[in-house]
């Protein structure tokens, strides 16, 4: 009787440290849950900054402004403009 008695109380004491062994490790992996929710929430921000940025350096004005400053482009007069008209074997038929 004494033998079962130990080898009882050894089984609960390997439960109890497998209960608490698992219990240690939910915890551990819901913190870096927790933590990765919160860097997918701050990386959610950046992007919505970002495309604001592209929003607002892609502007065709913007653009324009630095087309004639900077590489000094500018929309040709009328008379500038040439039109080049393709073949006929060039042109696909439908």
């Amino acid at each position: 009787m004494a033998r079962l008695n130990v080898l009882l109380l050894i089984l609960v004491i390997a439960c109890a440290l497998g209960v608490v062994t698992s219990q240690h490790k939910a915890r551990k992996l819901f913190l870096e849950l927790q933590k990765e929710k919160g860097r997918a929430q701050q990386m959610d921000v950046e992007w919505g900054q970002l495309q604001l940025e592209q929003g607002t350096l892609a502007m065709p004005a913007r653009v324009e402004k630095l087309a004639s400053r900077q590489l000094r482009m500018f929309i040709p007069q009328p008379d500038q403009i040439k039109y080049i008209h393709l073949g006929a074997a060039m042109v696909k038929q439908p």
